[in-house]
């Protein structure tokens, strides 16, 4: 006998019940082409050419970009940044964030549908599964259809080609960080070391996964901006939207709309063209979802049909909200202002701070055991400790001066040569003859200079010590 306090227990898995999980079906987007696909392949292209080609591009006898992470410095383009300079890091991280929320507020994810590394691998992806098997309608075909030799020949070659791409892709990562020509020459006697070969296989693996098989999956479950895109929507952010006012009700072979008959079809046929040209598999149509990265396919698609039923494009196209709801929309509004004086300001900040950057490093420690000694002839002396790093990529020569009340005096080398990226630990004795001059505690500045370059000039500030009287 049940206990008609207790809830019923059903099994999930009994025939009949509904599983709260289903199969992926792999979307299957059909090629499409128009305006906004010319522009989305321009920088498609370009964000793969600029990734491929940038490590073998030379600059001064040397490889124009590489992140030399054993010697502690990143070389871009004749500028060398040390640790020291993690303030440029993180300051070009933060206008990259700033240009994020402003394009994002102004245009909606066109960062995803036009230069994401994820979408341009998986375009690159999908060009050669076009390639190999053939557009929308036959690789739906070939996915049900028997193992044949054709089949077979054809899905290895895309495997093939899939897994080359890939390994461009972590070769020239890795291409980076160690220098890509001696990293390929090294392919041939099999040299790599450990984790050379990790990271090739790490990341080849990754874009032959990414970009093979989970494709949308990581736009939709992966990538944090899809989830809080939203918040910086606003009514007056450009987005891709369906014009339901003009294409309801739907039916095949419409006829334009008269105003005098309301129930008459609208423009939109119902051809599905713009969901089988979607990466991420949605249905515009529907309303604004977050699926959708702003890609322009559907768009493009759209006006291709337009065209062959002799309708007006602009079905589908890039509006806003309040022009949908006929609302006049505003492009300066205070948000996108906001985003856009900070970015500007952190950017001419960032470009003034890089230009006037001088590469030479100047640290100085006064010796903390003592604030003064005197030696046995009677002088008054401090102890420093000077830090000197040349930040360029070229021998430099330079010397030592000191600035302060008459009657001190260094008693070191004021000359000296460093190679590039060389440090330099140089102790500065600085003394005074109490019998001759009188003395106070004052500040001090030592300057460093370059003997090659009269532009480059640091100036350090410190404290000098002497007794009270």
């Amino acid at each position: 006998m049940s206990d008609p306090q207790r809830i019923p227990i059903h099994d999930a898995n009994s025939d009949g019940a509904v599983s709260l999980y289903s199969k992926r079906e792999r979307i299957q987007v059909k090629a499409t082409k128009g305006r906004f696909q010319a522009i989305r392949n321009a920088t498609i292209l370009g964000t793969m050419g600029l990734y491929l080609f940038l490590p073998w591009v030379r600059w001064d006898g040397q490889q124009a970009v590489l992140f030399d992470l054993p010697g502690r410095q990143f070389r871009i383009f004749g500028w060398t940044f040390w640790p020291q300079d993690f303030l440029f890091l993180s300051w070009t991280l933060i206008i990259a964030a700033f240009a994020l929320f402003f394009f994002t507020v102004l245009a909606g994810r066109v960062y995803c549908g036009y230069v994401c590394p994820q979408t341009t691998w998986t375009r690159f992806f999908q060009w050669i599964e076009h390639w190999c098997e053939g557009d929308r309608h036959s690789r739906i075909k070939m996915d049900h259809a028997p193992w044949t030799i054709s089949k077979i020949v054809r899905r290895t070659s895309k495997h093939i080609l899939w897994l080359i791409l890939a390994f461009l892709t972590g070769l020239t990562f890795v291409g980076y960080f160690s220098p890509i020509t001696d990293l390929s020459l090294r392919i041939l006697s099999l040299g790599w070391g450990g984790w050379e070969l990790f990271w090739v296989a790490f990341f080849t693996v990754a874009t032959y996964g990414n970009a093979g098989f989970m494709r949308e999956q990581v736009c939709l479950y992966m990538c944090p901006y899809a989830r809080f895109q939203s918040v910086m929507f606003d009514d007056d952010t450009l987005i891709v939207s369906y014009d339901e006012g003009r294409g309801e009700p739907r039916g095949r072979g419409a006829k334009k709309k008269q105003s005098e008959n309301p129930d008459a079809p609208g423009d939109c046929i119902d051809c599905g063209m713009c969901v089988q040209v979607c990466p991420t598999g949605i249905d515009i149509r529907d309303g604004l979802q977050y699926e959708c990265i702003t890609c322009a396919a559907c768009i493009d698609a759209c006006d291709d049909v337009m065209d062959h039923i002799r309708k007006p494009r602009g079905l589908i196209r890039y509006t806003t909200d309040n022009a949908l709801n006929g609302k006049p929309s505003h492009i300066l509004r205070p948000r996108l202002l906001a985003y856009g004086a900070a970015l500007l300001v952190m950017s001419t900040l960032f470009m003034v701070s890089l230009y006037n950057r001088v590469p030479l490093q100047v640290d100085v420690l006064r010796d903390r055991n003592q604030l003064y000694r005197t030696t046995s002839s009677g002088m008054i002396e401090n102890i420093y400790r000077m830090e000197i790093l040349n930040k360029s990529q070229t021998p430099q020569r330079y010397e030592l001066e000191l600035e302060g009340p008459a009657g001190l005096s260094m008693e070191n080398r004021t000359e000296f040569t460093l190679q590039g990226g060389q440090t330099l630990t140089l102790p500065v004795t600085v003394s005074y003859d109490p019998y001759e001059v009188e003395m106070t505690s004052s500040t001090i500045w030592f300057t460093v200079r370059s003997l090659d370059d009269p532009n480059v000039e640091n100036r350090h500030e410190s404290r000098f010590i002497a007794p009270r009287r």
